[in-house]
């Protein structure tokens, strides 16, 4: 399970005009606490940005699923309504989820969290799909160490 913090990075950035502006994005970074987000933020956003930036917040974003989309640019918050049952007075449940979907457009992002939500078995009203501000998301992924053993160390090993 992703844990995703919003990183707010300040710099300057060059306009298209060559203007140059102070601005402040929004990112979004998978993280086990605050202080690897800030490190993590740090690592991806340096090769991106020449000169000093600054991280001017960092605030936990509770997303139950993330869908990504590589035909997306932008990146919509849909809140999501898992109706369940309730077996001891019979009435639907609403239990509110936030998710977050990388899309083109509004129904584009209807649309990937459709696909998405396919394989689920509970029943599910999108309830609202709104634009973030979001720049980008830096999901974790690991790194896959691959360790060469020598001639030498493979005949010594008996393998």
């Amino acid at each position: 399970m992703h844990n995703w913090f919003e990183c707010k990075i300040n710099y300057e950035k060059v306009a298209e005009d060559g203007i140059q502006k102070k601005v402040t994005e929004p990112y979004l970074v998978d993280a086990l606490s605050f202080t690897e987000a800030e490190a993590r933020i740090i690592e991806e956003m340096r090769p991106y940005i020449s000169g000093e930036f600054t991280v001017m917040d960092i605030k936990r974003a509770r997303y139950s699923e993330t869908f990504l989309n590589d035909n997306g640019d932008r990146f919509y918050r849909a809140k999501i309504n898992m109706i369940t049952l309730d077996e001891k007075s019979g009435t639907e449940k609403k239990t509110p989820v936030q998710m977050l979907a990388q899309a083109s457009t509004i129904h584009d992002a209807i649309s990937v969290i459709d696909t998405g939500m396919k394989g689920t078995m509970a029943d599910y009203v999108i309830a609202s799909v709104t634009e973030t501000a979001l720049m980008d998301i830096f999901p974790f992924v690991a790194e896959v160490k691959t360790v060469k053993k020598s001639e030498e160390e493979i005949a010594s090993s008996g393998e």
